[in-house]
């Protein structure tokens, strides 16, 4: 037995679109926050290699590390949406 046999395609597909909607307000409110914090977008923090300037810190390292993540789910998560929303539901 397979998952479509138990669930229809459209409520997995608005099960995942929703989760992923969901994902992508947690990363949107992380990019926002560190822009705030450090008054720069990430590539400007990158560019500027704020991580040195702050001596290597673990806070300046780690906020580095979770921002990375956060834009890289952004653009990730709004490809997905972008194609999920694209599928027509009589396919």
């Amino acid at each position: 037995m397979k998952l479509i046999d138990v669930i229809p395609e459209n409520e997995i597909k608005d099960a995942v679109l929703g989760e992923y909607e969901k994902r992508l307000v947690l990363y949107k409110f992380t990019d926002e926050r560190f822009k705030k914090k450090y008054g720069l977008s990430f590539k400007e923090f990158e560019g500027k290699n704020i991580v040195k300037e702050k001596g290597f810190s673990w806070e300046v390292e780690k906020d580095a590390m979770d921002w990375e993540h956060a834009v890289e789910g952004i653009k990730y998560l709004q490809d997905k949406i972008n194609k999920i929303k694209e599928i027509d539901d009589g396919n």
